[in-house]
C-alpha cells in the first residue's frame, strides 16, 4: 500500500485528489489547520472511525508556516508521495494579504521540500502551481512561457516553482510542477468568481436574489473541471523523473461568457441581474490565460472530459440542489475517483 500526504486536504482539490488516492488503495495522510470550528465539510464523507482497521484516511494538525512540524509529520508519516496544495489562493485578496500570502504560498513550499529533502527518502513531491504565474504574458501559454506574475500570489507561485525545480537539480528529487490552469468544481469556494456566479445564478432562479454583483467581465481564461485536474496531478509523480507540465483544456471564455452561459442553463438573460462594482477589481489585472496541455498529453496521455459549457451547468445544478436540500456532486465525487481509479 502506498502511503500519500496531501496539505490542503481540505480544499477543492484536497477533497477530489484524496477520493482518487483512497480509490487507489493508498493510505491518505492530510494536513489540517486547528481551529476552533472545523472546516472539513469537504471530505467528511470520507471519514471513518480512526480505530477502524479499515481506515486508511488520516488527519494531523500542521501549518505550511510551521517548518519544525513540518520535519515532524514527514517523518512519522514517511510518505511515498507528498502533494503540496496547501496556499492562501485567492488571487485578490492577495492584494491585501501580500506577506501572508508569501509566508505560506511561497515560503511554505521551502519549508515542504526541506523536511522532505533531510529525510533522505526518496519521496516523489508534486508542487501545485499557477498559470497566475504567466500574468501578462502572451497566450496561449506552455511549459517554455516566461513568467510575468501580476498579483503577489501569482509571484509567490513563482518563487515555490522555481525552488521547486531547483530542489529537484540540486538534490536529484523527484519534484514536479503542475501549472494548472483555473478548475472549478461544485466545492469551489464561494469567494472565487465561478462558484460566487453559480451560486448566484441559482439563489436567483430560485427567487432568493436580485443582483450579482462582478467586477471585471472581460478577463478571459481557460477553465476546466478540478476532479480532471487532480488525475494529472497523480499521473506526474507516476513517471519515471519529476517534471514541469501545464494543464489546462486550451478554450478561452471570458468571465461574461461563463456568467451568460450559467444564466442559459436556467433560461434567465445575465443583462437583467449583472452588476458592476470596482471593489472587485484587481490593482493589475490579468487579460488572458489559456493553456497548452500538449505536453502532458503526449507524455503519460492526459486529457479533460469536461468543457466549460458543462462545467458551469453541473455547477449551477448542484447549487440548485443545495437550495433545495439535496446537493451532490454531479457526478458524485467518489463515484468519479473509483471510475477513473480502475
Amino acid at each position: 500500500m502506498k502511503t500519500a500526504l496531501i496539505t490542503g486536504i481540505t480544499g477543492q482539490d484536497g477533497s477530489y485528489l484524496a477520493e482518487l488516492l483512497l480509490a487507489k488503495g493508498y493510505s491518505v495522510h492530510g494536513i489540517i489547520r486547528r481551529a476552533s470550528t472545523f472546516n472539513t465539510e469537504r471530505i467528511d464523507h470520507l471519514y471513518r472511525d480512526p480505530h477502524d482497521p479499515e481506515n486508511r484516511l488520516h488527519l494531523h494538525y500542521g501549518d505550511l508556516t510551521d517548518g519544525s512540524r513540518l520535519v515532524t509529520l514527514i517523518n512519522q508519516i514517511q510518505p511515498d508521495e507528498v502533494y503540496n496544495l496547501a496556499a492562501q489562493s485567492h488571487v485578490r485578496v492577495s492584494f491585501d494579504e501580500p506577506e501572508y500570502t508569501g509566508d505560506t504560498t511561497g515560503l511554505g513550499t521551502i519549508r515542504l521540500l526541506e523536511a522532505i529533502r533531510q529525510t533522505g527518502a526518496p519521496i516523489r513531491y508534486y508542487q501545485a502551481s499557477s498559470s497566475e504565474m504567466f500574468g501578462a504574458a502572451h497566450p496561449p501559454q506552455n511549459e517554455n512561457t516566461e513568467f510575468y506574475p501580476r498579483s503577489p500570489y501569482g509571484v509567490a507561485k513563482v518563487y515555490s516553482y522555481w525552488i521547486t525545480k531547483n530542489y529537484r537539480e540540486a538534490y536529484g528529487m523527484h519534484a514536479s510542477n503542475g501549472i494548472l490552469f483555473n478548475h472549478e468544481s461544485p466545492r469551489r469556494g464561494e469567494t472565487f468568481v465561478t462558484r460566487k456566479i453559480t451560486r448566484a445564478v441559482a439563489r436567483i432562479a430560485m427567487g432568493q436574489q436580485k443582483e450579482l454583483f462582478l467586477g471585471n467581465l472581460d478577463a478571459r481564461r481557460d477553465w476546466g473541471y478540478a476532479p480532471d485536474y487532480v488525475v494529472a496531478m497523480w499521473q506526474m509523480l507516476q513517471q519515471p523523473a519529476g517534471d514541469d507540465f501545464v494543464v489546462a483544456t486550451n478554450t478561452d471564455l471570458s468571465v461574461k461568457d461563463f456568467v451568460e452561459l450559467s444564466f442559459k442553463h436556467v433560461n434567465l438573460n445575465w443583462q437583467d441581474y449583472v452588476r458592476f462594482d470596482e471593489r472587485y477589481l484587481r490593482p493589475t489585472e490579468v487579460d488572458s490565460l489559456v493553456g497548452d496541455a500538449t505536453k502532458a498529453h503526449n507524455a503519460f496521455g492526459w486529457k479533460y472530459s469536461v468543457g466549460p459549457e458543462q462545467l458551469a451547468q453541473i455547477m449551477v445544478d448542484h447549487d440548485i440542489a443545495t437550495i433545495n436540500g439535496h446537493a451532490a456532486d454531479v457526478p458524485s465525487g467518489e463515484t468519479w475517483a473509483k471510475a477513473v481509479a480502475n
